[in-house]
């Protein structure tokens, strides 16, 4: 998807990849979240491997990944129904989209 846009993206464009806290070594992990942690992983450094690739570019893209926690959401009552809620909202953490990095995991978490 990333390379059938990227000819028509204008200058100062950003890709912002949807990560999970998940993803990073060392945090709280879930069981039967395995396939979802480890994709979330690969996300974050495929985030790294084009922010390197674009950066020869005199206007490529910057390419960064939010690495969420747990936000308050359908999917978080879904996965944990009974016992899990999170102090924050997905609204709130909406507003950390854009950042001035590039090809960097940001962690946003409560």
């Amino acid at each position: 998807m990333i390379q059938l846009v990227k000819p028509y993206m204008g200058k100062k464009s950003h890709i912002v990849n949807i990560g999970s806290m998940g993803g990073i070594p060392n945090t709280k992990k879930f069981s039967g979240l395995s396939v979802y942690s480890s994709s979330k992983a690969a996300l974050s450094n495929l985030t790294e491997v084009l922010a390197e690739e674009f950066k020869e570019e005199k206007n490529g893209p910057r390419v960064n990944c939010l690495a969420l926690g747990a936000g308050q959401s359908k999917m978080l009552k879904t996965a944990f129904p009974c016992w899990y809620n999170s102090s924050i909202s997905s609204k709130k953490m909406e507003k950390c989209i854009y950042s001035f990095f590039n090809g960097k995991t940001i962690p946003i978490s409560s």
